[in-house]
């Protein structure tokens, strides 16, 4: 069976629940092993931006979960933040870009970070054993085989849910044989991977905010 989102406001920005965050945030992602995220870590007070051309995933599972980080760059204050926590056994990116977006007030102005990797299809990103903490995803979506209403303590596809990991045993969850999104915009909070492997990577630091990636 496969299911479709295809084009129009309300299906890509019905993301949350109903299509799963994709892609893959190349600084905190590369060289984390497989396992439990400790109960220290916190993510920033930075979203990021990613997007993609084409992201085809295998062993796709996507639920609800809190992260704990701080509220701005000054690490002084820490908060709460609903997630919607999408992994992948395996996932393959085509053009892929992230961008953060950093005020730094000693020096008054606004610092662009942009990565770029997977130019071609001979050329992807490549990652293993993949967890987005994301916040907000418009895509395309084809899924194979999926499943949608699954307790998390039950699902049978993607990575386990990492120890420590705040969420819901009996929550919901979805998953899928394996998902295709195409044309990915997303914000996220924090990118975890067992394995990640950058084909073309290119990095570039600017004060235009034309760097973003959307």
């Amino acid at each position: 069976m496969e299911s479709q989102v295809r084009g129009g406001t309300r299906w890509k920005r019905f993301a949350v629940v109903m299509v799963p965050s994709v892609a893959a945030a190349a600084c905190v992602g590369v060289g984390l092993a497989q396992g439990a995220l400790a109960a220290s870590f916190s993510v920033s007070g930075q979203e990021f931006k990613v997007s993609a051309d084409h992201l085809h995933g295998d062993g796709f599972a996507q639920y609800g979960g809190i992260d704990s980080g701080y509220t701005s760059t000054d690490g002084k204050t820490k908060t709460v933040r609903p997630v919607a926590i999408s992994s992948f056994d395996t996932a393959e990116i085509t053009k892929m870009c992230q961008s953060v977006k950093t005020e730094i007030p000693l020096i008054g102005k606004t610092i662009y970070l942009r990565l770029d990797a997977g130019p071609d299809d001979k050329h992807k990103v490549e990652a293993e054993k993949l967890y987005i903490d994301v916040a907000q995803l418009d895509a395309d979506a084809t899924f194979k085989n999926i499943d949608i209403g699954v307790a998390v303590k039950d699902k049978t596809k993607g990575p386990p849910v990492k120890s420590g990991e705040n969420a819901l045993p009996g929550g919901f969850a979805q998953q899928a044989e394996s998902a295709d999104l195409y044309g990915v915009e997303q914000t996220a909070w924090a990118t975890t991977a067992g394995t990640f492997k950058l084909s073309g990577l290119k990095m570039r630091l600017g004060t235009d905010s034309k760097m973003e990636c959307f």
